[in-house]
């Protein structure tokens, strides 16, 4: 199972060059039944990033282009009325997929971003006082402009929190722009890749993640870790307890991915700024940057300090 995942990592990679660690951190965060937030700027392989990993794990896929006067009932659905029936007919709207990719999630009115909130929470949305249940699994992958940007509204703390994982893409180095350069666009060949996964199998693993084990030493780092945050007044607040449980088992998917039954520090450094970043502050403005992060895994010790 774990060389397959191998697999699916090398298969994407052929769509989306010179990527690999973003591209192993976006299976972790399927993997650990998370979300992912990828922001950067427009044309950097955000879609075919989104694209390629439901074709290789042979999920179903919707895009949602996010506008200004988009409304929530073009993302949940709505209830429109049937004469011949006599009643009301639910049209699913696009959110009952398997990968959802909300892109450029933060051109839209808070109103509309938060018809995200509950089907990325609870995996199901509540229309016309009726619970309908998305299929399983249900990733969403969002992207988003900078902020710097016209026309966009900034994502609220409690819509970053349901997002496990935060990318960014960044630009190809030389050599793998100069090999898009002379393959042309990869999205044409996204259709070519093998599916080398299922929902089923995805159940397994997720299973298999589940079981993994963590040892008192490994919780204690985790807790040290945590607790840097919240007391170091260069963070303006620190992780909540959900998103140290968010790390940890993200910390887990990772281990399963380099073939190992146990969780290390190593495998919690590999993920703790896509999970944390975006879920803690600096004293100063935005999000922690990564110089902040860096600098709590070089200064939080491995081992306890008697």
């Amino acid at each position: 199972m774990r060389s397959t995942i191998r697999e699916a990592i090398d298969e994407i990679a052929k769509v989306l060059l010179g990527k690999e660690e973003q591209i192993k951190l976006a299976v972790a965060c399927l993997l650990a039944d998370g979300h992912l937030l990828i922001e950067d700027l427009p044309g950097m392989g955000k879609t075919t990033l989104a694209h390629a990993l439901a074709q290789v794990a042979g999920l179903r896929y919707q895009r949602v282009q996010f506008t200004s006067d988009m409304l929530p009932a073009d993302i949940v659905g709505v209830s429109v009325f049937d004469a011949a029936a006599n009643g009301f007919t639910f049209h699913p709207g696009p959110v009952f997929t398997q990968v959802l990719l909300a892109d450029e999630i933060n051109r839209t009115t808070p109103k509309t971003q938060s018809a995200l909130l509950e089907a990325m929470e609870e995996q199901q949305v509540t229309i016309d006082g009726e619970t309908r249940h998305l299929p399983e699994p249900f990733f969403v992958i969002a992207t988003q402009n900078p902020q710097s940007q016209l026309g966009t509204f900034p994502l609220p703390e409690s819509q970053l929190d349901r997002f496990l994982m935060r990318l960014s893409l960044g630009y190809p180095d030389a050599e793998a722009e100069r090999l898009l350069f002379k393959g042309g666009d990869s999205r044409r060949h996204i259709g070519e890749l093998k599916t080398l996964l299922s929902p089923e199998t995805l159940q397994h693993i997720k299973a298999d993640i589940d079981r993994i084990a963590t040892s008192d030493h490994l919780i204690s780092y985790l807790q040290r870790l945590v607790h840097a945050t919240r007391h170091d007044t260069r963070f303006s607040h620190g992780l909540s307890p959900r998103g140290a449980l968010a790390l940890l088992h993200a910390a887990k998917a990772w281990a399963y991915m380099h073939s190992r039954d146990y969780v290390t520090p190593e495998d919690l450094q590999a993920v703790l700024p896509a999970v944390v970043s975006h879920r803690v502050l600096s004293a100063g403005v935005g999000s922690a940057g990564a110089s902040l992060i860096e600098e709590l895994l070089q200064t939080v010790d491995v081992l306890a300090v008697s």
